[in-house]
C-alpha cells in the first residue's frame, strides 16, 4: 500500500472514530499559541496561560450545557439571558435576605437557571415544540423578567465575597478557582456521559430518537434532564461572571451564545446529535478563548468576532457533512 493510500485510510478511520475534529482543533490551538507569541512575548508565560484558562472556564461551563443539548440534536438559544438570570438573581438574593442571602446567593442563582432549563425541557420534550423556537422564546421571557426585576436600569446589587473568591481566587497551588469549578463540572459530565445509563441514552436519542424510544428509553425524560442541566450551567456561569466583575449587568450572557456553540462544534460534536466527546468540547473552548484573545490583541470589534464565529460554525458544518458522505 502506498503512503498516499495509507494516509487516506488513516484519515478515514479518524473520521469514523470522531477523533479527527478533536485533533484538528488541537492543532489549531497550538497554531494560535504560536501566533500569539509573535504578538507578545508574555503570551506563553505561565501567568498569562492561567489567566486564559480562568477566562475559558466561564465559556467552558456554558459549553458543557450546550454540548448535552446538541448531543440530543437540539439547540439552546436561551443561553444569553439565562446567564444574566443567574448573575442578577444571585446578587439580588444577597440584597434581599442579608447574611442569609449571602449563603444562599450561589445556589439560588443556579436554581433560577435550572428553573428556566426545566421549562425549556418541558416545552421541547413534552409539548414537542422545536428547541430552536421554544428556547428563543424563553430567552425573550428571561430578558423581560430581568427588566422587570431591575426596572430597566443596571442592577444595583453586588456580588457576595464568596462569589468573588470563587470567580477570581486561587486557593489551590495557584490554580484559579473558576478553573477548578470547570474541572469539577467536566469530571461530572464525563462520568455522566460514559458511566451512566442517562449518558448512553443521550447518545441514543441523538442518533435516532424513535429507535431509542422503541428500545425502552424514556426519551422525554432524557431531553428534559439535558435542558435542565444546560440551564443550571448557564446560570452558574452568570454567578461566576458576577463574582468576577463584582456586579451583574444587563445582557451579560450575550457574548457566550455563538462562542459556546462554536466551541462544541469545533470540538467534533455533531450539530445534528449523536456523536461527540467532552474532550473535544474542552479543546474547542480553549481554541475559541485563544482566538478571542488574539482578536482582542488585533483590536477586532465585537461585531467582527461574531461574524468570525458564524463563519466557523458554517464552515465546520460543511466539513462534517462532507466527511460523513465520504465515510459512507
Amino acid at each position: 500500500m502506498s503512503k498516499a493510500h495509507a494516509m487516506q485510510a488513516l484519515v478515514l478511520r479518524l473520521r469514523q472514530s470522531g477523533h479527527l475534529p478533536v485533533l484538528a482543533a488541537a492543532a489549531c490551538t497550538l497554531a494560535l499559541l504560536l501566533l500569539g507569541s509573535l504578538y507578545s512575548k508574555n503570551f506563553l508565560s505561565a501567568q498569562y496561560l492561567l489567566q486564559q484558562l480562568q477566562i475559558a472556564s466561564f465559556l467552558g461551563i456554558v459549553a458543557t450545557g450546550a454540548m448535552l443539548v446538541i448531543l440530543l440534536g437540539g439547540i439552546d438559544l436561551s443561553v444569553p439571558w439565562v446567564v444574566t438570570v443567574g448573575g442578577v438573581m444571585s446578587a439580588a438574593a444577597a440584597g434581599w435576605w442579608g447574611s442569609t442571602g449571602e449563603m444562599l446567593a450561589i445556589p439560588f442563582g443556579i436554581a433560577c437557571g435550572c428553573l428556566f432549563g426545566a421549562i425549556n425541557g418541558i416545552g421541547v420534550a413534552y409539548l414537542r415544540v422545536p428547541s430552536m423556537i421554544f428556547t428563543l422564546g424563553m430567552n425573550a421571557v428571561a430578558q423581560g423578567l430581568i427588566v422587570v426585576q431591575t426596572g430597566g436600569f443596571a442592577p444595583q446589587d453586588r456580588s457576595t465575597p464568596a462569589m468573588h473568591v470563587l470567580a477570581t481566587g486561587r486557593a489551590l497551588l495557584g490554580i484559579p478557582n473558576a478553573l477548578l469549578v470547570w474541572l469539577m463540572v467536566g469530571a461530572c459530565t464525563v462520568f455522566l456521559l460514559h458511566r451512566t445509563t442517562l449518558g448512553r441514552a443521550i447518545y441514543a436519542v441523538g442518533n435516532r430518537e424513535r429507535a431509542a424510544y422503541l428500545s425502552g428509553v424514556d426519551t422525554r425524560r432524557v431531553t428534559f434532564l439535558c435542558f435542565l442541566i444546560a440551564g443550571g450551567c448557564s446560570a452558574a456561569t452568570g454567578v461566576l461572571l458576577t463574582g468576577y466583575a463584582t456586579k451583574a449587568y444587563q445582557a451579560m450572557g450575550d457574548a457566550y451564545l455563538l462562542p459556546a456553540i462554536a466551541a462544541v462544534v469545533l470540538g467534533g460534536t455533531h450539530i445534528l446529535g449523536g456523536r461527540g466527546s467532552y474532550l473535544g468540547t474542552v479543546v474547542g473552548v480553549l481554541l475559541i478563548t485563544l482566538l478571542q484573545s488574539i482578536l482582542s490583541v488585533m483590536q477586532i470589534p465585537e461585531m467582527g468576532r461574531q461574524v468570525i464565529y458564524g463563519v466557523v460554525i458554517i464552515s465546520m458544518l460543511l466539513v462534517y457533512g462532507r466527511g460523513q458522505r465520504l465515510a459512507q
